[in-house]
């Protein structure tokens, strides 16, 4: 545990869109230092949806909210047992927990289907909006498990 508390630093917001959120995705995409490969990624899939007549920033908020968790269990240790406790999730982390999600589901699709990582990317992001897909149902899951471990909440620190 740290003896100090930290000060967060305060992220840049993205060029083009002027977005914390898009800024994010792009951070989480990038590889090995490569932001311009993943820039690119981002802005290709934000073109994509621009052609389907939506804003793409509220597509992307929308999304975000779906796929990011209310809910989720968080481990402690009480007398020699460990309980799953539940905990609310703040803001900056819910919108981490969904960025990362949608970018893990869209790694793990078929290569097969998909030409590209973008390709796999939109196709996440309009199965999110339509309430299916791997990341919507990873955050179901973890909201099922705080659901079942809801008797344990009087542990929470």
């Amino acid at each position: 545990m740290p003896r100090r508390k930290y000060n967060k630093r305060d992220a840049k917001t993205d060029l083009v869109y002027n977005s914390l959120a898009v800024a994010k995705l792009v951070n989480l995409i990038m590889m090995d230092g490569k932001k311009d490969i993943a820039r690119s990624i981002v802005y290709e899939v934000m073109d994509r949806i621009k052609e389907t007549k939506k804003d793409p920033l509220e597509v992307l908020e929308t999304v975000i909210q779906k796929v990011g968790p209310k809910v989720t269990v968080r481990p402690r240790r009480i007398g020699g047992a460990s309980y799953m406790v539940p905990k609310e999730v703040i803001p900056s982390h819910r919108m981490f927990l969904g960025l990362k999600w949608i970018i893990d589901s869209a790694r793990a699709r078929s290569n097969k289907e998909f030409k590209t990582f973008a390709d796999k990317l939109y196709a996440e992001m309009t199965d999110a909006l339509e309430g299916k897909g791997a990341a919507f149902d990873k955050k179901l899951q973890t909201e099922k498990l705080a659901e079942a471990n809801k008797v344990f909440a009087h542990f929470a620190w």
